[in-house]
């Protein structure tokens, strides 16, 4: 039933380092070259910025530990459609590297740098993460303390760029924008899935079958059956109740919802996945509410700054060193258990 519009930063700077070519990529002025004349250990460059093993290194070891804390290290045994979980999370840390990269290329084109106060939070970080590592942690990522300083700086003058893009962002979000509701609804599917997970719509006849179930169980409800016991044996959903704000559900879906009274039971609704009755529990959760503004703040600040930075990347000469990049691996060792390089700089910056 839900459906997102968001892209996350990864996956938009993943794409950013595809050819151009690639499949429903829009054609830009962005030059993609592959492997070539790259300096010993260079992973990638963008423009004149540079991205080190020894930097990749520190990313990728410290993603890997975190998911390692909560899944354990028999996690990378797991595939997705023939490909590795290492394989995606390479992919992350390529990605979040890239990113970090491009925005430091957008701070110098806006004039924007870290001032002595700042500069001294960055060297706190460093001291502080590179003094938490062990001799064994540091040969391999292959990093001295300069590395740990310079990656703190490109990761504080993002962060910095970022806030000051969204400044003028107004954080104040109304109740009635951010309403929240909850309800409960039984869905009678008008298609179904074959084996491979494509969907075949229903014959018409199937479908009338469908409305008529659909109509047949809101007779019992308004005959006074009970809303919830009918939900737990007819309702072809894998859920029965949603809480959700406004632009989160299928459209015509979200309207029925919306018009509806505490404890009002809709007519049928139709949406592209069938025959909907649904009932509304809450008209307003103060909680989930108060939640929903939060995102929709962040949802404008990211909009705000993606509509700074998406055109910017788009001019940048990108190129990635193909063969060192598949060369390099998690590094399966006890005696590397790093983690909180982001932690770190995040609470003393924000300190």
């Amino acid at each position: 039933m839900r459906y997102g519009k968001r892209l996350t930063a990864a996956l938009l700077m993943l794409l950013l380092l595809l050819p151009a070519t690639g499949c429903g990529q829009r054609e830009s002025n962005t030059k993609v070259v592959l492997t070539s004349g790259f300096e010993k250990g260079e992973v990638f460059r963008l423009e004149n910025k540079s991205c080190s093993e020894a930097e990749m290194m520190v990313y990728l070891t410290n993603i890997q530990n975190q998911y390692e804390n909560v899944y354990g290290s028999r996690i990378w045994d797991a595939k997705v459609d023939g490909v590795t979980l290492e394989s995606n999370v390479k992919d992350m840390a390529l990605s979040k590297m890239a990113q970090i990269k491009a925005i430091n290329l957008l701070a110098e084109r806006e004039g924007i740098a870290l001032d002595d106060e700042e500069l001294k939070k960055v060297g706190l970080a460093a001291d502080e993460y590179y003094g938490s590592l062990n001799e064994r942690e540091i040969e391999a990522m292959g990093i001295d303390r300069e590395v740990i300083f310079n990656l703190y700086k490109e990761y504080a003058l993002s962060e910095k760029l970022y806030q000051d893009t969204i400044k003028d962002i107004n954080p104040e979000i109304s109740d009635d924008e951010a309403r929240t509701i909850t309800v409960e609804h039984i869905l009678i599917k008008t298609y179904n899935l074959d084996e491979d997970g494509n969907r075949h719509e229903y014959t018409e006849y199937a479908k009338k079958e469908a409305r008529d179930k659909a109509e047949s169980l809101l007779e019992r409800i308004k005959a006074g059956e009970d809303f919830e016991n009918l939900a737990s044996e007819f309702n072809e959903d894998s859920s029965m109740t949603y809480s959700f704000g406004k632009g989160e559900m299928d459209a015509v879906f979200e309207n029925a919802a919306f018009n509806l009274g505490e404890g009002e039971v809709s007519d049928i609704v139709e949406t592209e996945y069938g025959y909907h009755i649904i009932k509304c529990i809450s008209t307003f959760n103060r909680e989930v509410t108060d939640a929903n503004k939060l995102r929709i703040v962040d949802e404008r600040r990211n909009k705000a700054f993606s509509e700074v930075y998406d055109g910017f990347v788009g001019t940048l000469n990108k190129n990635i060193n193909t063969e060192l990049w598949e060369s390099i691996s998690f590094v399966h060792d006890d005696n590397i258990r790093t983690c909180d390089f982001f932690e770190v700089i995040d609470r003393i910056w924000n300190d």
